[in-house]
């Protein structure tokens, strides 16, 4: 992804609601489920990590979660975090060059 991409989701996702949320369970199976399907049915989502209950940091649960579900950290910033993974079937955002 080139950083101009990244800026375009980056800009898309300040609309966003944040939909997924990492509290002290860490990252089961469950909340690798719920973002798979959050990225099948929206490509772009936004998470957060408690941080006070959390064992794992927002980076770190980032990383992990876009390696479980094949998608790509746009951007980190404090406790939230921006996945995205383009939907081959049917894309709703168009990328610039």
């Amino acid at each position: 992804m080139t950083s101009k991409q990244r800026a375009y989701l980056r800009g898309l996702a300040v609309n966003v609601d944040t939909i997924l949320t990492v509290g002290k369970a860490g990252l089961g199976p469950e909340v690798v489920k719920e973002a798979d399907e959050a990225l099948r049915k929206r490509e772009l989502i936004k998470g957060r990590v408690l941080p006070e209950t959390c064992p794992a940091s927002p980076r770190e649960a980032a990383e992990e979660i876009a390696a479980a579900t094949h998608s790509q950290v746009v951007q980190v910033i404090g406790s939230r975090f921006v996945l995205y993974r383009r939907n081959p079937k049917q894309p709703k955002i168009t990328l610039p060059r």
